[in-house]
């Protein structure tokens, strides 16, 4: 049978989309299939065990994720390993012969946005990006909007691509109360808060949020705390700068790296999840916000509107006073906002990891037929 790798080194250096992609793939396809031979390439510094199933074998592997050398590095590594095909989740495949590549391109906001980036990354992606889809047999892409960015911006041809969408984790889904009331009490958070996820970059639009904000506070007396999770990423002093000169301070809190496993309780305590993105590759939160029955207001750019449809209320990102309007409709507005909530739970379940994996596996089928015919 063949044998296939998934490369899941990342998994060890961060948290985030792409290892989450990366763990949900392991998971699904060790229920899916059980026929291949799986290599699951770990950090040879990661004492973990990803593997999930008799045909899924750990290996350890020397070469570092992101890594100047990785691409030879790798290619050399795995030469042993002697692999039909191998997924590269994080963009960019190794060197080497012998073997079918699959890469995920999750988004190109370090072509469009260079500027969110340390020139370490920027460097890293964007010196690789285009050898990486040009040698791929197989480029998987969440989104409808980004399998447009790449086919405009790495002149790969349409059969080249799948479009197979992320999905939220089945462990966001409406709290019971006491979970809710746990992790309230744990963040300090009032009764009512607007929620905000995500990395604290520039193209998630923090200093559009806030400026709405600020106009909400000024339209809404007693306006819910506005509660920003997330990580520092890149540029992030500038929205902290920014909470000081609209005078925030006491109407803002922030929650640096919060534990993922309070995320379910954090989002179903929210009166609403702000995504306000001027881009987004697919746009998890608000996906995990419609499913866990939390209201969103989002940008209307990017992949956002595909991943929301009707089922939340679209902004212009680019206009605060358009963000500030969607807060203050679905804050007083009770049918409104029961609306959003009912519709984001239908939503949020036509996406799935285990019909994701299904479709992954077809591309790997794909692949390896075109590869095998004489």
């Amino acid at each position: 049978m063949p044998a296939i790798g998934l490369d899941a080194r990342l998994t060890y250096y961060r948290q985030g989309g792409i290892p989450q992609y990366t763990y949900h793939l392991i998971r699904e396809l060790a229920e899916l299939d059980t026929d291949n031979h799986y290599a699951i390439l770990h950090s040879r510094k990661d004492r973990r065990d990803l593997t999930a199933a008799p045909n899924q074998r750990r290996v350890a592997c020397w070469t570092p994720a992101h890594n100047r050398f990785e691409r030879l590095a790798l290619g050399i590594e795995l030469a042993p390993l002697r692999l039909d095909l191998l997924h590269s989740p994080d963009f960019i495949p190794p060197h080497g012969r012998g073997y079918c590549k699959v890469i995920t391109i999750h988004d190109l906001a370090f072509l469009l946005y260079p500027d969110i980036l340390t020139a370490d990354s920027r460097r890293y992606y964007t010196d690789q990006i285009h050898d990486a889809a040009r040698c791929a047999n197989h480029i998987i892409v969440v989104s409808e909007a980004t399998r447009r960015d790449v086919l405009d911006m790495l002149d790969v041809p349409s059969e080249k691509i799948a479009v197979i969408p992320e999905a939220a984790d089945e462990r966001y889904r409406p709290q019971p109360p006491d979970d809710i009331e746990r992790v309230r009490q744990m963040y300090n958070l009032p009764p009512e808060y607007i929620l905000f996820v995500g990395t604290y970059e520039p193209r998630k639009n923090l200093g559009g949020l806030l400026r709405a904000y600020e106009q909400l506070c000024a339209e809404l007396p007693g306006a819910p705390l506005l509660v920003i999770a997330g990580a520092r990423g890149w540029l992030y002093e500038k929205a902290f700068k920014l909470v000081g000169e609209l005078k925030l301070d006491t109407k803002v809190t922030w929650l640096d790296n919060l534990r993922d496993v309070d995320l379910p309780g954090l989002y179903s305590g929210a009166q609403l999840l702000c995504l306000p993105s001027f881009y987004e590759g697919f746009g998890l939160p608000a996906l995990e916000a419609m499913a866990c029955g939390t209201p969103v207001v989002s940008s209307d750019r990017g992949s956002l509107p595909e991943v929301v449809g009707d089922a939340a209320m679209q902004v212009n990102p680019d206009n605060p006073a358009d963000i500030a309007a969607g807060l203050h409709r679905v804050l007083t507005n009770t049918d409104l906002a029961s609306r959003l909530r009912r519709r984001g739970l239908e939503r949020a379940r036509l996406f799935s990891w285990r019909e994701a994996a299904r479709r992954t596996l077809a591309v790997y089928h794909h692949v390896l037929a075109l590869h095998s015919a004489p």
